[in-house]
C-alpha cells in the first residue's frame, strides 16, 4: 500500500507519497521523528480526480518520492508538536520559541511584517527621505517614560538605552539632513502588557518645514502604499477627531469608532442638587444600549463594578431598565422626582434597555465610562453579538493638551513630551493658565488602538528653554538641545508609527508577541536564555557595581 506523508516548510505543505514496492523509505519514515529535517527528489504528480485538497496551496499535486534522505534527525519527544489542535501553552512555546516560529501563522506573519516594511522603505526613499541610523546608547532623559541603565567603566557614570531616536531626530534637522526615517529599536523598562514589550520597533520619521496636516497627509500616504493586498483597502483619507471631541463623546483619546454608541453628558441636570455638584470639575455622563444589547448578566455587572471602584472620585450605577418607572425610583434617590422624569423623556431612555450612569470628578467620570464601553462590549461580542463594524478604521486624534497634572506630585508634566510645541492660538495663556494649552500633537489610531503619534516640534530655544522650566527640568541637563535649536534650526515635526503593535491589530493577534520572532514574556524575561541573568564579581568589579574592600594591614 502506498504510503503518504506532508511536507512542511515556511511555505506551507505538499503531500509525499512513498509507492508501496519502497519498503525501506516507508519502514523509515514509520520511526523517523516529527519535525525531522529531510531531502526529497521525485516527480511532481497531479492528484486523481476526486481526491484534491481544496484548502491547501499544493492540493492538487503530490509528489511522488524517488530518492529520500534525512539530513537531519530530530530528537524524540521534542516539548512540543507543530498543530493546532491542544496547542501547547505559551510559557511553553515562548522557552522554545524556534520550535513556535514553524506554526504557520507564524510564518505568515513574520514573512507579511517583512513585505510590509519593504513597502514602507520603498516609499520614503522614492519620496526623498534618508535612512539615518542613531545611536541606542544615549544620555538618560528626564520626563519621560522608565529607562534601562547601562553600566560603563566610567565610576558613576551610565548610558541609558534610547526611549526613541526624539533627539536624535531633531539633531538631525539641524544638520540639513531635512527628511529623515528609520526603523528604530526603542526600550522602556515598563511593565509588560498584551501591547507592549520592554523593548520594540517603530518607524520614526521628521522632516523640515512642515505642519500638522503635512505630515498627517504624508502617514496616509505611505499606509496606502504599503497596505497588503490580501487586506481590504483603506480609505484615502482618515477620520479626525480632536482630543476634547473624544474624551466627551467616547471618554477615551484612542476611541474605537467601530461602534456607535457613545457617551452622553446629563451634567446640566445633576448639577441642580447642589451637594452633588459640589465637585470641583463636576461632571455626570451615561450610556445606554437598547434591548437587543441588554445582557446585565452578574458576571460583567460585577466586573464593570470592580473597574469602577478603582476610581475614588467617580460613582458607577448600572442598571437594567425592566421599566422606566421602576428605574425613576432607583435615580429619584440622587434627583428629585421631577428631575429624574425629565432625564427619562429628554433622553429619551426605553424599557428593557441597559444604562451605565457616573457622575463625580468629570475626568474619572469620562475615564471610567470609557472603559465601560469597551469592557461591555467586549463582553456583548463573546456572547456571539456582532457590534464593532469590520474592517479597519483609523482615527486621528488631533489638539491634545500641551500639559497635565501629574497624579503624585500634582505639578505640570507633559502629555506627550516636552520637545512638543504649544498650539499658536493659546500662547498666551501659557503663562496664566498652561493646563488650557493645546498642543501641535496628534496621534494616529487604528481600532481603538492608538498605533502611532507625534507633533510639531519647538524650534525656538527662548520657548524650549521656558517650557523645561515649566516642567521642573534641568535646562542644564538639556543644554545640547537648546545650543542645537539656536544653531539656525529649521522648523520641523515628525511622527513614530509603533510597528508591533500596528501589525497586531491589523492580524488581529492576541498579542503583539505574535509579531515578534523573539519577545520577551509577561515578566520582561527572554524565556529562551532566561535573561537577565547574573553576572560575575570581576564583571561587577570592572564597571564599578561592586566595590571590593582591600583587606587591612596588621
Amino acid at each position: 500500500m502506498n504510503k503518504f506523508v506532508v511536507l512542511r516548510d515556511g511555505y506551507g505543505e505538499t503531500q509525499l507519497i512513498v509507492k508501496e514496492k519502497d519498503t525501506e523509505t516507508q519502514s523509515f519514515l514509520e520511526v523517523l521523528p516529527f519535525e525531522s529535517i529531510i531531502e526529497v527528489k521525485g516527480t511532481v504528480l497531479s492528484r486523481p480526480k476526486g481526491m484534491e485538497n481544496k484548502n491547501q496551496k499544493t492540493g492538487e499535486i503530490e509528489v511522488s518520492v524517488e530518492k529520500f534522505r534525512v539530513v537531519n534527525k530530530a530528537r524524540d519527544n521534542l516539548p512540543f508538536n507543530i498543530r493546532e489542535f491542544q496547542k501547547a501553552k505559551e510559557p511553553l512555546r515562548m522557552q522554545y520559541r524556534y520550535l513556535d516560529l514553524r506554526f504557520p501563522i507564524m510564518q505568515q506573519n513574520l514573512r507579511l511584517r517583512s513585505k510590509l516594511l519593504m513597502k514602507m522603505r520603498e516609499f520614503l526613499i522614492n519620496n526623498h527621505f534618508i535612512d539615518v541610523e542613531t545611536p541606542t546608547l544615549f544620555k538618560a532623559t528626564p520626563g519621560g517614560a522608565q529607562e534601562f541603565i547601562v553600566p560603563t567603566q566610567f565610576p558613576g557614570q551610565f548610558y541609558s538605552l534610547v526611549q526613541s531616536p526624539q533627539q536624535f531626530k531633531q539633531m538631525l534637522m539641524a544638520g540639513a539632513i531635512d527628511r529623515y526615517f528609520q526603523i528604530a529599536r526603542c526600550y522602556r523598562d515598563e511593565g509588560v502588557r498584551s501591547d507592549r514589550q520592554p523593548e520594540f520597533t517603530q518607524l520614526d520619521i521628521e522632516l523640515s518645514f512642515t505642519n500638522v496636516d503635512s505630515v498627517i497627509k504624508l502617514i496616509e500616504d505611505l499606509l496606502q502604499y504599503s497596505w497588503p493586498q490580501s487586506f481590504d483597502p483603506i480609505p484615502m483619507r482618515f477620520q479626525k477627531m480632536s482630543y476634547e471631541e473624544a474624551m466627551e463623546n467616547y471618554g477615551s483619546d484612542k476611541p474605537d469608532v467601530r461602534f456607535d454608541y457613545k457617551v452622553k453628558n446629563c451634567t446640566d441636570l445633576f448639577k441642580i442638587n447642589t451637594k452633588l455638584a459640589s465637585e470641583e470639575n463636576f461632571g455626570a455622563y451615561f450610556i445606554s444600549f437598547p434591548k437587543e444589547h441588554a445582557n446585565l448578566s452578574k458576571q460583567i455587572k460585577d466586573s464593570l463594578q470592580t473597574s469602577g471602584n478603582k476610581y475614588e472620585r467617580a460613582k458607577l450605577i448600572q442598571s437594567k431598565i425592566v421599566s422606566t418607572s421602576e428605574w425613576l425610583n432607583k435615580i429619584g434617590k440622587l434627583l428629585t422626582t421631577q428631575l429624574a422624569s425629565r432625564f427619562v423623556e429628554e433622553y429619551k431612555i426605553q424599557d428593557e434597555s441597559v444604562l451605565f450612569l457616573a457622575y463625580g470628578n468629570k475626568d474619572e467620570v469620562l475615564s471610567l465610562l470609557g472603559k465601560v464601553r469597551l469592557e461591555y462590549v467586549n463582553f456583548l461580542e463573546n456572547l456571539g453579538m456582532t457590534i464593532r463594524k469590520k474592517g479597519n478604521h483609523f482615527l486621528w486624534v488631533v489638539d491634545f493638551p500641551l500639559f497635565e497634572l501629574s497624579e503624585n506630585s500634582n505639578k505640570l508634566q507633559c502629555v506627550h513630551h516636552p520637545f512638543t510645541a504649544p498650539h499658536p492660538d493659546d500662547m498666551s495663556d501659557l503663562e496664566t493658565n498652561p493646563l488650557k494649552v493645546r498642543s501641535l500633537a496628534y496621534d494616529l489610531v487604528m481600532n481603538g488602538q492608538e498605533i502611532g503619534g507625534g507633533s510639531i516640534r519647538i524650534h525656538d530655544p527662548a520657548l524650549q528653554k521656558r517650557i523645561l522650566e515649566k516642567l521642573n527640568i534641568e535646562t542644564d541637563s538639556m543644554q545640547h538641545i537648546l545650543d542645537m535649536l539656536g544653531s539656525g534650526c529649521p522648523p520641523h515635526g515628525g511622527i513614530a508609527l509603533g510597528l508591533d503593535r500596528f501589525l497586531s491589530v491589523l492580524l488581529n493577534t492576541a498579542s503583539i508577541r505574535d509579531v515578534i520572532a523573539f519577545p520577551k514574556n509577561f515578566d520582561g524575561r527572554d524565556p529562551l536564555s532566561g535573561a537577565p541573568s547574573s553576572i560575575s564579581e570581576e564583571e561587577q568589579r570592572l564597571y564599578h557595581i561592586k566595590s571590593v574592600l582591600s583587606p587591612k594591614k596588621k
